[in-house]
């Protein structure tokens, strides 16, 4: 079985209150974000089978709430680069990289679009958790020693991400893993775009809206690393599996780095704005 979709969506439908996937206009519906958030009717043709599989069929079904493009038990791991882009590494006054700076997510940290909120624990609720609009990848099949020229091939799908983190926890050492792994600090959506309706994922408009202030404004042409390196090189002796997230990191214009800084604070609402995927929407929650 081949899969079909172009704009994967999850979400319950209102004529079912179940889960289901599904296919949606982009042509009609171009920002399924600011769509849902407006209170337009959004229906999407019922997708059979799993994201890695997915036929798109003539059923169509209006969503109703909408959730992360996918579920926990299809993510076996978020794998995240650190200090990706020109434009922040000039703003933190650090040098380019040599090499692509990994660090990862559980899955415990995915998290979906609007309704979902970005929940900020109790250690971080210190002046110093922070947003990080991102361009984030999907594994579509497992591979390992994957070679630069076939990496594109490993590609499912690019939607957008925000890297929530807890700064403090962060400086405090060398790894990030904890800092950047809470419960719920990888929102995702609200579409999984196929390769095939991207025009060129290495030159997005990418944008963090954070209580309708734009804080973050790049373009993905800005990454050091590409997304075919990026996966030729985390793949070297290492399995990458089918469902892997891949977040590529951030631009300039980060909380920790602004003067003065800024932090994600109780019902603020933040967005991260992609070219040709659309906006990701969240209220932010203290636990």
């Amino acid at each position: 079985m081949t899969r079909n979709w172009t704009h994967l969506v999850r979400f319950l439908a209102k004529e079912d209150g179940q889960i289901h996937l599904g296919q949606i206009d982009a042509k009609q519906v171009p920002d399924l974000g600011l769509a849902l958030e407006k209170g337009e009717t959004v229906t999407a043709k019922l997708v059979t089978g799993n994201a890695f599989d997915g036929v798109v069929t003539d059923k169509a079904l209006t969503i109703s709430t909408l959730l992360s493009p996918l579920s926990s038990d299809e993510v076996p791991i978020i794998r995240c680069l650190g200090l990706n882009y020109r434009d922040h590494a000039k703003e933190a006054s650090m040098p380019i990289p040599n090499e692509p700076v990994l660090f990862i997510k559980p899955r415990t940290a995915l998290n979906g679009p609007h309704p979902a909120r970005i929940n900020i624990p109790k250690i971080a609720q210190d002046g110093t958790s922070d947003y990080e609009a991102e361009l984030s990848f999907v594994i579509s099949k497992t591979g390992r020693d994957i070679p630069k020229d076939q990496a594109l091939d490993y590609v499912l799908g690019y939607t957008a991400s925000n890297d929530v983190s807890a700064r403090a926890q962060q400086f405090k050492n060398s790894q990030w893993c904890f800092s950047k792994g809470l419960d719920g600090s990888c929102p995702i959506g609200p579409v999984l775009v196929a390769p095939s309706a991207i025009s060129d994922p290495l030159n997005l408009h990418i944008r963090a809206i954070l209580n309708g202030q734009t804080v973050q404004d790049s373009n993905t042409k800005e990454m050091i690393f590409d997304i075919a390196t990026t996966i030729s090189f985390l793949s070297q002796g290492t399995t990458l599996e089918r469902g892997t997230i891949i977040m590529t990191g951030t631009g300039p214009g980060i909380g920790a780095m602004r003067n003065p800084k800024i932090d994600l604070k109780p019902e603020d609402d933040m967005r991260v704005e992609i070219e040709q995927i659309g906006t990701l929407i969240n209220k932010v929650y203290y636990e």
